[in-house]
């Protein structure tokens, strides 16, 4: 056994105790079908989201811990539940009268109101596909439609006909009353609208495949329950399509949980074994509200893209995902700090605690070398204090603290400069407020301004930060926290703030010392 399966086995990250579940399962044997199957669900009446990601990046991280752990092939599937009837009109696309001229029609069945596709669910899964792509995520597309239409779902769909009633048994028990008296598994699609009907069945026949039901018109038709004809009730959906596909692991939201455990039932009632699952927690806005797509309060993962690295954002996903976590703008410097810290640790660290690093699972094994060390704070606040929005000025004093230093040789840096410029333009700068130190900062402030001045021009970080210790606790301030605080309101304009010796180390000491004296002087040190 290699050491690292050996360390992988024992390892108390979260990736690979849902590997050791799975590695449970098969119980010492490949399964009969040759590999174990991976799978994403996506809703495509709508685009994309930052939950989309969640759970995509997740399960990866899981699929690679258990490749670790067995040599077993495995799949991912990204399984868009396209047959689905629209059942309102989405904001902000164009053409929307398009789509309300077919509402409770399948997905795959309307048209595009875009014009690039053949129907809105076809163009909603090109999206869905581009977004996963643009992230290199290794995955197989699946569509319902195509396999209700093609008849890969026929025999999972003739025994949820066959047990029909026991079907009705796990579930009714679950709806509200009224519900009840109208609830059937099978979800026809009218031959004269082709509306998918939410009509409950007046006749079951398993021996012919068909149900009997009534449409908006009240004409009676019977149907087969194969070739696409019908689709099922999301939560026997779900199973049924566990069981067709023999799915082995699968996540989902903590909203779901009791839906995990009917349709858990369901497919073990049609003979099949639900996968391993994964309950995460969901997200929350600023206010600590759930995220919901409707409200619009959430923060895009085009929006986190903006302002930070998708590594970033990914290491957002890993960290305690049982837990529910505020997603908004102010958690990006944070997290992109986190991971920065993360990379440049890791050639340090032991094998097993390098299974551990968060780095390790968003980069498959292989972080790479990230070798001139700036967090995004600094780069936030030498954008800051430069006042500028261009990258050259960013990386001309970058390469005056690490001359080596290229955009090419640095590619991680680089892409952190564009990044800070975005945030700063975006976030920092509408919210600068700049203040006059009281008399007891300024005189801290003048000692601090003489020290770095003696200061060798080439004065590594630490040094410069142990230098403001010394003076912060010369002067009457409650904590050398609100000697920090001081620093950030008086000379960057802001509450908070990087550490400052690095950040004096990158914007060099004579113009360190030049700032302070600008304050002093009762100027905008953001002025100039």
């Amino acid at each position: 056994m290699s050491e690292i399966r050996a360390l992988a086995l024992k390892s108390r990250a979260w990736p690979f105790e849902e590997a050791r579940k799975l590695l449970d399962r098969l119980g010492g044997a490949p399964p009969e079908k040759g590999h174990v199957l991976f799978e994403t669900g996506y809703g495509p009446s709508g685009l994309p989201h930052v939950g989309t990601f969640a759970e995509v990046v997740r399960t990866s991280m899981v699929r690679h811990a258990f490749g670790v752990l067995a040599d077993v092939p495995t799949r991912l599937i990204a399984f868009s539940d396209d047959m689905d009837g629209l059942r309102k009109v989405p904001e902000n696309i164009p053409n929307a009268e398009i789509l309300a001229a077919h509402l409770g029609k399948p997905l795959t069945a309307i048209p595009d109101p875009f014009g690039t596709h053949e129907s809105f669910g076809h163009h909603n899964n090109a999206r869905l596909r581009a977004f996963l792509d643009s992230f290199g995520f290794d995955y197989e597309f699946v569509s319902a439609t195509e396999c209700y239409k093609s008849g890969r779902f026929d025999a999972a769909l003739r025994k949820v006909l066959e047990n029909h009633e026991r079907v009705l048994g796990i579930v009714l028990p679950a709806l509200r009353d009224a519900r009840r008296k109208t609830y059937s598994p099978f979800l026809p699609v009218s031959p004269k609208s082709g509306r998918v009907l939410n009509a409950p069945a007046e006749e079951v026949h398993p021996d012919r495949g068909t149900v009997v039901f009534r449409d908006e018109g009240g004409e009676r038709f019977e149907t087969p329950v194969t070739g696409g004809r019908c689709k099922l009730q999301w939560r026997v959906d779900w199973a049924m399509r566990w069981y067709a596909l023999q799915v082995d692991y699968e996540m989902s939201g903590k909203d779901l949980i009791d839906s995990v455990r009917l349709s858990g039932a369901i497919c073990r009632l049609l003979g099949g074994r639900p996968p391993e699952g994964f309950t995460y927690e969901l997200f929350l806005d600023e206010k600590g509200e759930k995220i919901s797509k409707s409200k619009g309060n959430g923060l895009a993962v085009e929006e986190w893209l903006t302002y930070a690295p998708a590594e970033s954002l990914s290491l957002f996903m890993y960290h305690a995902p049982r837990k529910a976590k505020r997603l908004y703008f102010d958690v990006i410097p944070r997290a992109v700090d986190d991971y920065l810290a993360q990379i440049v640790k890791y050639p340090e660290q032991e094998p097993a605690e390098r299974l551990a690093n968060p780095a390790w699972h968003i980069h498959s094994g292989e972080p790479p070398r990230e070798t001139v060390h700036l967090s995004y704070s600094v780069l936030l606040n030498l954008a800051s204090v430069c006042n500028t929005e261009d990258r050259a000025v960013l990386w001309g004093f970058i390469t005056r603290y690490a001359p080596e230093a290229t955009p090419a040789s640095e590619p991680i840096l680089d892409r952190l400069v564009g990044h800070a410029i975005a945030y700063y333009r975006d976030f920092v700068r509408p919210a600068k407020r700049y203040r006059a130190p009281t008399p007891e900062e300024r005189a801290a402030l003048e000692e601090l301004a003489a020290a770095l001045e003696a200061l060798p021009a080439a004065a590594a970080a630490e040094s410069i930060q142990t230098v403001v210790y010394e003076v912060g606790k010369r002067h009457p301030f409650p904590d050398l926290r609100s000697w920090f605080k001081a620093l950030y309101e008086i000379l960057l304009g802001q509450g908070e703030g990087p550490r400052f010796g690095s950040f004096a180390a990158l914007y060099g000491l004579s113009d360190t010392c030049r700032l302070i004296r600008r304050a002093l002087a009762g100027e905008n040190p953001g002025a100039g």
